[in-house]
């Protein structure tokens, strides 16, 4: 399982952490996008913004520009964040041990 990195200038990382648990990649429903490992970084600055790094489970994947948005807005939706940032990366690449166990037994991978 992938650990998320997390720099927390305004220690909203928990909440944020609260909210991305309720965003999901429609194909690989009921396990959401952290306990997919989709989640890379978690980062908050003085000025109140926040930046999500993540990735997804394909380059090609056609729900990705609504899993994005969805981040976004739900991030941003967070009392005390002025502004919410996504950003995608394919590096490293995601694979099936990025997984908690607990989304590996929802998806039947265990």
């Amino acid at each position: 399982m992938n650990q998320i990195i997390v720099m927390d200038a305004i220690g909203l990382a928990p909440r944020i952490r609260e909210v991305l648990e309720t965003v999901y990649d429609p194909e690989l429903k009921p396990a959401n996008i952290v306990d997919l490992g989709l989640v890379y970084e978690i980062i908050t600055k003085a000025d109140a913004s926040a930046k999500i790094v993540m990735t997804l489970t394909a380059p090609g994947c056609p729900v990705a520009g609504d899993i994005m948005d969805e981040v976004q807005r739900k991030v941003a939706d967070i009392d005390g964040i002025s502004q919410a940032v996504v950003e995608l990366t394919f590096d490293p690449p995601w694979n099936r041990d990025m997984m908690s166990e607990e989304a590996k037994l929802e998806l039947g991978f265990l």
